[in-house]
């Protein structure tokens, strides 16, 4: 008996070695994304792609010699479920940091859970409250929303249209759009004559439409990341509005344009060039980045890529350029991941700074249509 006690003893001390060693040579990082669910356009290519990095980075031995354990946790797009999540990645798992939400409601239901407990949060979301006003270890990596506001209306005075109608989703999305389409609309002489929100899983808004034909508008903007950008579509075209259809950004994926049909012909957006990467000229900065990603994405998931997708791509990578620059410190990751410069992703070139935790510009954005049933560059 004594000598078992001996071995077991010896083995317990043996497991208590080695259980520290492991850890140490791995870089746990969370994931809280809309696999499913009405966001489910953003939050399953996201996942994809992570799981496909870590795959692909694991095989080349990790970060700095040391693998990545990917934990992802599908929130449905559900803020209660992302708080919940995000407990369990910094309580349970302690977590090196967490990528995502998919949506900004998420992430601001998340944002100061992440800055008390100092774990680094690289959100998939695109609303300007995210960084706005700062939080020290809270970062996004979608473009701004008063961006892709910008792009609108530069695009609309181009077209001589000034008077316009605005339809927007009850979330954390269509709400800080709303609010950055309202915030510069007298800026670049659009008068927004009327101003419609609707429920995130409406299946009809032809009542919304209505309203829009009423008000005499010259176009009609939507801005929304569900489902529902689709029927607006198809609603307007349906009671014979011909007006311009514009979309935010997050009708970057062709999913939807493909779910309105015909009806999607025309509608133009501002978007990343990622969705047109093969479109871009040679000497284009990012090309050979969203190139190579698009390719490997398309031929290992069979399907398009998408925007999102690239959110996901660039928060993994951003992340992983940090930690090999400044090790798994995590104050001395968050500081690099603050002060890179110059890095090209695949929503843009990338220059954080301790007053910016986006880091890109307006340039971010192209503006571009739907042709024949395909995304293409809008024409100048």
């Amino acid at each position: 008996m004594r000598i078992i006690h001996f071995v077991l003893l010896a083995i317990v001390s043996i497991a208590v070695l080695v259980a520290p060693a492991l850890a140490a040579e791995t870089v746990k990082i969370g994931a809280i994304l809309a696999v499913t669910g009405p966001a489910s356009f953003l939050g399953a290519p996201e996942a994809r792609t992570l799981e496909m990095l870590t795959e692909e980075l694991n095989a080349k031995g990790g970060i700095g010699g040391k693998k990545i354990q990917l934990i992802i946790k599908d929130s449905g797009a559900s803020p209660e479920k992302a708080i919940s999540f995000a407990k369990q990645l910094i309580d349970e798992e302690k977590v090196f940091a967490i990528i995502g939400p998919s949506t900004s409601g998420e992430t601001m239901a998340i944002k100061n859970l992440a800055e008390e407990s100092k774990t680094i949060l690289l959100s998939c979301a695109a609303a300007e409250v995210i960084v706005n006003p700062l939080a020290k270890y809270v970062f996004k990596v979608a473009p701004r929303d008063s961006y892709a506001v910008e792009k609108i209306y530069h695009q609309m005075r181009k077209m001589d249209i000034s008077r316009i109608g605005v339809l927007s989703s009850n979330t954390g999305f269509g709400k800080a759009g709303k609010e950055q389409l309202e915030k510069y609309a007298a800026e670049h002489g659009i008068t927004i004559a009327l101003s419609e929100v609707y429920d995130k899983s409406a299946t009809d808004l032809s009542a919304e439409v209505t309203k829009l034909k009423g008000a005499g508008v010259q176009a009609i903007v939507n801005w929304s990341i569900e489902p529902a950008q689709a029927i607006v579509i198809k609603n307007a075209r349906q009671i014979g509005l011909t007006i311009p259809i514009f979309q935010s950004h997050g009708f970057a994926n062709i999913q939807y344009a493909r779910a309105a049909g015909v009806a999607a012909e025309g509608v133009i957006f501002p978007a990343s060039r990622i969705i047109v990467a093969d479109l871009l000229p040679d000497k284009h900065p990012q090309r050979s980045v969203v190139l190579s990603y698009k390719n490997v994405y398309e031929s290992k998931f069979k399907e398009d890529v998408s925007t999102f997708g690239g959110h996901g791509y660039d928060a993994l990578m951003i992340l992983t350029k940090a930690i090999q620059t400044a090790g798994t410190d995590r104050e001395k990751v968050r500081t690099a991941i603050e002060n890179l410069k110059g890095f090209v992703g695949t929503a843009g070139i990338f220059n954080l700074s301790p007053t910016d935790h986006n880091g890109l510009d307006i340039d971010a954005f192209a503006m571009l249509t739907v042709k024949n049933g395909k995304f293409a560059l809008l024409e100048k």
